[in-house]
C-alpha cells in the first residue's frame, strides 16, 4: 500500500466520522441555522442510501482475503453507512430533522443505468466482478443528491461542508494513488476505476472552488443556485 492510498482511506474514514459525530452530537441531520430565511437542509438521505448499496455490492460478496487492514475497512464502511441511514430513517429524534420535501433527487434513476453499464462493461464477466463494477459506477454519481440538496440552500453549516469536502478529497487522493501504482508498481491500465474516479472528482470541482473560497475569505459557504 502506498501513501496516497493510505491517506485517501483515512480521509474517507474521517469524512464518515465527521458525519456520524454531527448526527450523534447534535441529534440532527439538518444544517445549522447560520442565516435567516434559508432552510436547514443538511444531509441527503438519498446519497447515504446509495453509499449503502455501493459498499454492500462491493464488499459483501467479495470474500477473497487480502489483509487484516482491508477486511477491517470493509466492515467499517458497511457498518457506518448502514448506521447513518438508520439514524436518518429510524432514530426518533434525528428522523424528525430530515427534510424529505427538499431531498427530492430521483436517486433510483442512478441505480439502473449504473447496473446496466456494469453488465455491458464489467471488469470481468462473473457475478462478483459485475457487482464490483456496479459499485464503482454508482459511487461515481452517489454524491449528486447531496450536491443538489446543498444548491437548494445557502445555509451550509461547517460540519456538512467539511463532510462533503473530505469525501471529495478522498477520491482525488485515490487518483494520485492510481498514478503512483501505474508508474511505480505494475503499469496496469485500469480504465473502469480511472474514468469513474475522474468523473466523480469532476462532480466535486464546483464545490471545491466555493469551499476553498469561503475558507480563504472566512465567510459562509454558499453554492450558486
Amino acid at each position: 500500500m502506498n501513501l496516497f492510498r493510505l491517506v485517501g482511506d483515512m480521509t474517507h474514514l474521517l469524512s464518515i466520522v465527521v458525519l456520524l459525530l454531527k448526527i450523534r452530537t447534535t441529534k440532527s441531520c439538518a444544517g445549522k441555522q447560520v442565516q435567516k430565511g434559508f432552510p436547514e437542509l443538511g444531509i441527503s438521505l438519498k446519497t447515504q442510501e446509495l453509499y449503502v448499496l455501493v459498499f454492500l455490492s462491493r464488499y459483501l460478496f467479495f470474500t477473497r482475503y487480502i489483509s487484516l487492514y482491508n477486511s477491517i475497512m470493509k466492515l467499517v464502511f458497511i457498518g457506518t453507512s448502514i448506521a447513518i441511514v438508520w439514524y436518518m430513517r429510524y432514530h426518533k429524534v434525528v428522523k424528525q430533522t430530515y427534510n424529505q420535501d427538499e431531498d427530492t433527487f430521483k436517486h433510483y434513476f442512478l441505480i439502473l443505468p449504473s447496473f446496466v453499464l456494469a453488465l455491458l462493461i464489467p471488469h470481468a464477466f462473473n457475478s462478483v466482478e459485475i457487482l464490483w463494477t456496479f459499485s464503482i459506477y454508482l459511487e461515481a454519481v452517489a454524491i449528486l443528491p447531496q450536491l443538489v440538496l446543498l444548491q437548494r440552500s445557502r445555509n451550509i453549516d461547517n460540519l456538512t461542508g467539511n463532510y462533503v469536502f473530505l469525501l471529495g478529497a478522498y477520491r482525488a487522493l485515490y487518483i494520485l494513488n492510481w498514478v503512483y501504482r501505474f508508474y511505480v508498481e505494475d503499469h496496469k491500465v485500469r480504465w473502469i476505476p480511472w474514468l469513474s474516479g475522474l468523473a466523480q472528482t469532476a462532480l466535486y470541482a464546483d464545490f471545491f472552488y466555493y469551499y476553498i473560497k469561503s475558507w480563504k475569505n472566512r465567510e459562509l459557504l454558499k453554492l450558486p443556485a
